[in-house]
């Protein structure tokens, strides 16, 4: 038959079929792994959900082959490009590709999508893409005439409608999950997904709205340093009570304190989002940095990472300006962000100071390329990207060793703020998001936060202050939402938007 042309609603019904054979797989796990799949509900529910995907993809293709035969097979190709990449990271790394995941991918830099590369990755890009776009690109077709296009549309509706409404009692269930079986049904999850947040972003960025005027309350030197952290889940710290010695520095650090806490979503642009905005909030309000510095505060922003809203100061410092004055090993690595860092404080001729350090210490997946080789001690280590290829207690070293490394940073952060004798100093680290390490056979992060394992959302939230500066309150659990106003009551700045109850100073 394929040696013949074809006629239209035959290659829409192949290409359908096609599409559902070879990128279907994870859509009809989660199907099955949520869903008792042996009462007749959850029979019928399968077996609609599987006609369903046919029949909507089969008359989307054939509407697109009917309207422009050349167009509707460049999407094709594309789709099923795409398709088998999204395929390959969501077996791999058990993602959903859902808009906060769509964010993700298009706030990743070069040095972090090129990580990703594996020979995994190129087979299943020519299995399943590339050799489906030749028999895409070679099939001859015979168009359909208007008559027999709107006679199919018309019945393909009819059919829809009838077993939407024979599904009616399960539609509970449907709608509970859409999100995530809108993540895993191709092509639609990363196209309407994309278009979604690109709505949203334009929506978020029309105009960044001022918050009211501060007043700064004293002149006594005072400086925060703001760790955001990367990855990092507060489980794998010993400070949290890990039985591995992660936290060999901060553990023997006097006027140190950590506390419970929670990210607001797990992934990085909303998580750094919500450490710098003085509410949780949809709306683009002026975040931290921008408020401080429009209201005459020193404010200093060194960078390895991305992802961040935009900071609107004069010291904005990435890897390229802070490699000007660095040497050594550590340039390589997230010890760049200290490069001269005591020297730019007292330089400063202002009394108050903030100083942002965005790390990207545990970024996965190639843990072992984010620390030294002095800071390997646990092994052996996983060095694949397809993380589940290596063993649990590999991936775990590897990861643990990031922590070892982050605890050296923040170590050396202290360090620095003990020689200012003369400044009131504090540091704060908070992480953006937690990470999954195999946990439930999910690796990394990106999860919607309705569906999300602990691991991917409870963070570290650890504070050192100098002697005879403030003291902390006690809490029991902070949020990423205790940034903003603790940085601002350290500080002594008075504001309209201040919140006490989002304060840890007494």
């Amino acid at each position: 038959m394929l040696k013949n042309k074809l006629q239209t609603i035959h290659f829409a019904l192949l290409l359908s079929f096609f599409n559902f054979l070879f990128f279907h797989f994870p859509f009809f796990r989660f199907v099955f792994d949520n869903l008792d799949y042996k009462s007749f509900n959850g029979i019928l529910t399968i077996v609609s959900l599987v006609i369903l995907m046919l029949v909507l993809n089969f008359l989307v293709f054939y509407i697109f082959l009917f309207i422009s035969n050349f167009v509707a097979r460049l999407l094709f190709v594309l789709f099923f490009l795409i398709n088998a990449v999204s395929v390959y990271f969501i077996n791999t790394y058990s993602v959903i590709i859902d808009e906060s995941m769509i964010g993700n991918i298009l706030n990743t830099n070069y040095d972090e999508s090129s990580s990703f590369f594996s020979i995994k990755l190129i087979v299943y890009l020519i299995l399943f893409g590339i050799i489906p776009s030749i028999f895409i690109i070679k099939i001859k077709t015979v168009k359909a005439t208007g008559k027999q296009f709107l006679t199919t549309c018309s019945l393909t509706l009819l059919f829809v409608l009838i077993l939407v409404f024979v599904n009616a009692s399960n539609w509970l269930w449907i709608d509970k999950n859409s999100k995530t079986l809108g993540g895993l049904a191709m092509p639609w999850s990363y196209s309407v997904n994309t278009s979604l947040f690109y709505i949203h972003q334009h929506k978020k960025n029309e105009k960044e709205i001022l918050l009211p005027d501060a007043v700064i309350k004293d002149n006594k030197k005072s400086v925060v340093v703001l760790v955001i952290g990367e990855s990092a889940r507060s489980q794998n710290f010993s400070l949290y009570g890990y039985k591995k010695d992660t936290n060999p520095y901060l553990s023997q650090t006097e006027n140190l304190s950590h506390f419970n806490a929670v990210s607001s979503a797990t992934y990085t642009t909303a998580g750094v989002k919500a450490i710098l905005e003085h509410k949780q909030t949809n709306d683009l309000y002026e975040i931290l940095p921008n408020y401080l510095y429009r209201n005459n505060v020193e404010v200093i922003w060194r960078t390895t990472n991305w992802g961040e809203p935009p900071v609107h100061i004069k010291n904005y410092q990435d890897r390229t300006a802070l490699m000007q004055n660095c040497k050594g090993v550590g340039c390589d690595y997230d010890e760049i962000l200290l490069t001269r860092l005591k020297e730019q404080i007292l330089a400063s001729t202002k009394n108050k100071i903030l100083i942002v350090l965005h790390t990207s210490t545990s970024h996965g997946p190639t843990y072992s390329k984010k620390y030294p080789s002095p800071f390997g001690t646990f092994r052996p280590v996983c060095n694949s990207v397809e993380l589940g290829n290596c063993s649990q207690e590999e991936l775990l070293n590897a990861y643990d060793n990031t922590i070892v490394y982050t605890d050296y940073i923040l170590h050396s952060v202290i360090e620095n703020l003990k020689q200012l004798k003369d400044y009131n100093s504090t540091m704060l680290f908070v992480s953006d998001h937690g990470e999954s390490l195999g946990e439930k056979n999910l690796y990394m992060h990106g999860l919607p936060m309705s569906i999300a394992p602990k691991e991917q959302y409870e963070i570290p939230f650890i504070v050192w202050v100098s002697d005879n500066s403030k003291q902390l309150k006690k809490k029991e659990v902070l949020s990423q939402g205790h940034v903003f106003h603790s940085v601002l009551k350290f500080l002594n700045i008075q504001s309209p938007i201040y919140n006490e109850e989002l304060n840890i100073f007494k």
